[in-house]
């Protein structure tokens, strides 16, 4: 007899760190309405400097909905007055929808966190 085993999705993890004036917020987990939170706790704290200047790592993130999409523009609204956002090494099915909607024209996405602290 199979057992049927539901798909459990990690809870989001979030770590920030600044050096040189820029956070870089390290983001390993999916990105929906249930665990947004904790992205946009970082990011709120992120934009509290004169200067906000972040980069988010997304390389470990596998999944983002339309909530995670909102999380960015919001960031982006709230940061770029004063600062900048930066997106680094997004996954390839997250950049795809990061195309579809139009967020990697209003966005700068780097393939690496290099690339992107050094821009």
């Amino acid at each position: 007899m199979e057992t049927e085993h539901p798909y459990q999705p990690q809870p989001l993890k979030v770590t920030s760190t600044a050096a040189d004036g820029v956070t870089v917020v390290v983001v390993t987990g999916e990105i929906d309405h249930a665990s947004a939170g904790p992205l946009i706790q970082a990011l709120d704290l992120a934009g509290l400097g004169e200067r906000p200047r972040v980069v988010i790592d997304m390389q470990h993130v596998p999944f983002m909905d339309s909530s995670g999409i909102n999380v960015l523009l919001a960031a982006h609204r709230d940061l770029t007055p004063l600062g900048w956002l930066r997106l680094a090494g997004v996954t390839p099915s997250v950049l795809r929808t990061l195309q579809i909607v139009g967020v990697d024209t209003v966005i700068d996405c780097y393939p690496s966190l290099r690339e992107a602290l050094a821009a």
